[in-house]
C-alpha cells in the first residue's frame, strides 16, 4: 500500500537549519519470530524513487512470511517525513543519510536511531551546455541544493573534480574564499527537488543533482560529466525510527530485510547505478 503526501516546495530552504551532530546505530534487536497469520503493520515514509519502490518489493515479496505488512507514504521533500516520524505519525523512515539525519537531530532535537546503509545515490554533476569537464569555462554557474549538508557534499564533489580548492568538511556557498574558489563560480541555490529543474535554466553552466531526483528525471549516469566516488561514501541511505521503539521487533524485522540478499539483488538490477 503506498500513499502519496507531497510538500509545496517554496521557500524550504528556511526550513534548513542544519549542522552536526549523532545518533547511534543501535538497531533493535530481531528477537522471537513474528506471526505471520497476525502480521505487524508498520507505516513507513519514503521518497518515491526508489525508496518507496523498495519498500513496496519487500512488501509484495518477503513482508507476509516476516510477519510484518508496511503501509508506505511517499514524500517529495526530505522535511515531512522526519516531523511526521518525530510527531508519531510514522512508526520509521526511508529516505535520508546519515550526515543529513546527524544535522537534524542536533537542530531539531529529534530522538531517532538508525540501521546501516542500505544503498547509496551517488551525488553527479549535469549539464545541458557542456560536454566535458574541460568545457566549464571561468564564472560559471552552478546550481546546488540549499540544504547545508548535501551542499557540503556538493561542494567536495566539486573540489574533487578540480572546480573547487581545499574545500573543508563544513564549507557552504558562502563560506568559500577566493583560494577555494579560483575559477570565480557563482552559485544558484535552491530546493533539492528544484536543482534537477533548474538544469532546463539556459543560465546554469552545471546542475548537482541527487540520484532519486536524478532517477526521476530520467538522467542517466552515462549523461553526467562526473559522479561522486562510491568507495567510502558516508552518504548511503537508512532505515530510520524513533529511539523508544528501539525495541520493536516489527522495526527490526524490515532493517533485516532491507538487508537481505533478495533486496540487494533487486536494487542492482533495477537500478545498476546504485550501489
Amino acid at each position: 500500500m503506498r500513499k502519496k503526501l507531497v510538500l509545496a516546495l517554496s521557500g524550504v530552504a528556511a526550513l534548513f537549519a542544519l549542522t552536526a551532530c549523532g545518533g547511534a546505530s543501535a538497531a533493535p534487536e530481531a528477537g522471537a519470530a513474528l506471526d505471520p497469520a497476525n502480521p505487524v503493520e508498520l507505516k513507513i515514509g519514503a521518497s518515491p524513487v526508489p525508496q518507496a519502490q523498495i519498500l513496496e518489493y519487500v512488501n509484495e515479496n518477503l513482508a507476509k512470511d516476516a510477519g510484518i505488512k508496511l503501509n508506505i507514504v511517499e514524500f517529495d521533500d526530505y522535511i515531512l517525513p522526519n516531523q511526521q516520524l518525530a510527531a508519531g505519525e510514522l512508526d520509521a523512515n526511508y529516505f535520508q543519510h546519515l550526515p543529513y539525519l546527524e544535522d537534524q537531530i542536533k537542530t531539531q532535537g529529534y530522538e531517532f536511531s538508525h540501521g546501516t546503509g542500505i544503498h547509496l545515490e551517488p551525488y553527479r554533476a549535469y549539464s545541458n551546455k557542456h560536454k566535458d569537464l574541460a568545457s566549464i569555462p571561468d564564472g560559471a554557474t552552478v546550481v546546488i541544493t540549499s540544504d547545508v549538508s548535501n551542499q557540503t557534499r556538493a561542494l567536495q564533489l566539486l573540489a574533487d573534480n578540480g572546480l573547487l580548492k581545499d574545500v573543508p568538511a563544513d564549507a557552504s556557498v558562502v563560506s568559500l574564499t577566493d583560494e577555494q574558489n579560483p575559477k570565480g563560480l557563482k552559485f544558484e541555490e535552491t530546493d533539492p527537488a528544484i536543482v534537477v529543474n533548474q538544469l532546463k535554466d539556459p543560465k546554469a553552466d552545471l546542475a548537482i543533482i541527487n540520484g532519486n531526483f536524478a532517477i526521476q528525471a530520467g538522467l542517466k549516469p552515462a549523461d553526467a560529466l562526473f559522479s561522486e566516488k562510491i568507495e567510502g561514501n558516508p552518504y548511503a541511505n537508512l532505515l530510520v525510527w524513533n529511539t523508544k521503539d528501539d525495541g520493536n521487533k516489527a522495526i527490526a524485522k524490515l532493517e533485516e530485510l532491507l538487508h537481505s540478499q533478495q533486496v540487494q539483488d533487486y536494487i542492482k538490477k533495477t537500478w545498476p547505478e546504485l550501489s
